[in-house]
């Protein structure tokens, strides 16, 4: 039995889990802070965003390690072992974005409350951007 093409099958799976865990996260981002859900929601998203990023620079980190090529492995132990490579990398940066991180789903999130209008210090971006539309048609 032939099973050459799971690897392939394998491999299109990984990349679009990936793309729709992007676009999941982009979501939640959005609609957390739109929603002006609470201070400590909105933060968890931010380091869900930073743990997928992360996740994403290891692996490709990963990719340009030099590999031996083994012939004598089966597909199905190499598959095995390409699953739990990832989730040891997806458990790795979520551990480093909970102990120290990079610090951007803090920025992250301090932009998101700005934007907002969610920090009672700052003018939310709708009312900025139409400020500065109104200047640019004073000065035509």
């Amino acid at each position: 039995m032939d099973i050459s093409g799971i690897s392939s099958l394998s491999d299109y799976y990984t990349s679009v889990t990936g793309q729709a865990k992007a676009t999941e996260l982009a979501g939640n981002l959005s609609n957390k802070a739109q929603n002006a859900s609470t201070d400590e929601e909105l933060m968890d998203v931010c380091k869900q965003f930073e743990s997928y990023l992360l996740e994403q620079v290891f692996k490709q980190m990963e990719n340009t390690v030099m590999k031996n090529d083994d012939e004598s492995k089966d597909a199905s132990t190499e598959n095995l072992v390409d699953y739990f490579r990832g989730q040891a990398i997806q458990e790795l940066a979520t551990q480093s974005t909970e102990t120290q991180g990079l610090g951007i789903a803090q920025q992250l999130y301090e932009q998101l409350r700005r934007n907002y209008g969610l920090d009672e210090n700052s003018i939310p971006a709708e009312v900025v951007s139409s400020m500065n539309a109104s200047r640019v048609s004073e000065t035509e």
